[in-house]
């Protein structure tokens, strides 16, 4: 695959130039953590990890995300297999100005931004419009169909030009550090 640059609003942990970090069937992002604890505590079990208080301080605003990450997992390994796993990729833009405004909506919402980076990656790559991410709900089939709007880019139903989420795994190298914010 060609080599495809991209950036990444930073918000957890600070990334170093050169660094390359990897997403795959083995490697998984944060999203994954959080979506595996709450589904464990929603299955009757108490795990002890970094995120169980978190979730379970929030569990309503953690079980509408975990119920439709579960779904949107589902019909993207049935249907569109060659498309990154938004339970191991990283979440960038396609351009600087696009990351920019989504650190602006990080910081807006009280979330911590680090950095914007510049990265390199040939690994799988999605475009999605964030606008059809959806709050998950328990009905499976609905969750499973609001997936299917996402992963085919359906127009959102806002009627708003799409908001590009750049959904990007295999081996991620920071070529840049664009900005920092602390």
């Amino acid at each position: 695959m060609e080599d495809v640059y991209v950036y990444h609003a930073v918000t957890e942990k600070a990334m170093e130039l050169g660094q390359i970090i990897t997403f795959d069937r083995h490697h998984f992002n944060g999203v994954y953590h959080r979506v595996m604890t709450c589904k464990k505590i929603l299955d009757g079990n108490k795990p002890s990890d970094d995120f169980s208080k978190d979730i379970n301080a929030n569990l309503d605003y953690w079980k509408v995300r975990t119920f439709r990450e579960l779904a949107m997992e589902r019909v993207r390994t049935e249907k569109y297999p060659n498309y990154p796993s938004r339970l191991a990729c990283l979440y960038t833009t396609k351009t600087l100005s696009n990351a920019e405004m989504w650190a602006d909506s990080f910081l807006h919402s009280g979330r911590e931004v680090l950095q914007i980076v510049k990265l390199r990656t040939n690994g799988r790559i999605f475009n999605g419009d964030a606008f059809n991410v959806f709050d998950g709900t328990s009905y499976e089939a609905e969750n499973e169909k609001n997936a299917e709007h996402y992963w085919n880019n359906q127009p959102n139903k806002y009627g708003k030009q799409p908001l590009i989420e750049t959904l990007i795994d295999g081996n991620i190298e920071v070529v840049e550090i664009v900005k920092r914010f602390k």
